[in-house]
C-alpha cells in the first residue's frame, strides 16, 4: 500500500481574491485598492465616487482627505469605528469623465441600521478628480 504526503492546504482567502467593497465585480485590489495605494488616480467622478466609499468601509482618512478639495477639505477627520457600511448603490451621474471638469454622483450608501442618500460634486484640480461637497436631497415618500 502506497503512502501518501498530505499536501498543505491553502487558505481560502488567498484563493479567492474579495471583492471590492464598492460594489464592482473585481478584486479589491484590482479596482479600489490600486486607487487607494496611490498607483494610479480614479478617471472619472464614478470612480472616485466608489473608492472614497470603499475607503470609508475600510477606514483610509488619509485616501478621503487626499481626494478631498482644498477648498472644502476639514483640517481632520475622525470616522466613527462601529459604522459598518454594507453596500452602495450608483443612482446617477451628470459629466465626470475625462472629458469634464466637473461630475455629480448621487449614490445610496447602506450601513447597518439605515442609508445615506447624497448627491456629491467633484471637480478635477490639477488633472485629478476629488470630492467638492454633497447635498442630501429629499426623498419622496
Amino acid at each position: 500500500m502506497a503512502r501518501r504526503t498530505a499536501r498543505p492546504r491553502q487558505r481560502a482567502s488567498a484563493a479567492v481574491p474579495s471583492h471590492c467593497p464598492c460594489g464592482l465585480p473585481a478584486a479589491y485590489e484590482a479596482c479600489c485598492g490600486r486607487y487607494h495605494a496611490g498607483a494610479e488616480a480614479a478617471p472619472s467622478a464614478e470612480a472616485l465616487m466608489r473608492s472614497r466609499y470603499s475607503a470609508f468601509v475600510r477606514g483610509d482618512v488619509g485616501y478621503l482627505l487626499r481626494t478631498w478639495h482644498p477648498r472644502t477639505r476639514p483640517e481632520r477627520l475622525e470616522l466613527d469605528p462601529g459604522m459598518r457600511w454594507t453596500g452602495l448603490e450608483i443612482l446617477g451621474t451628470a459629466d465626470g469623465s475625462a472629458f469634464h471638469a466637473t461630475g455629480t454622483v448621487e449614490f445610496r450608501a447602506s450601513y447597518r441600521g439605515g442609508a445615506l442618500h447624497e448627491r456629491s460634486r467633484f471637480e478635477r484640480v490639477a488633472g485629478a478628480w476629488v470630492y467638492v461637497d454633497g447635498e442630501f436631497p429629499e426623498i419622496p415618500e
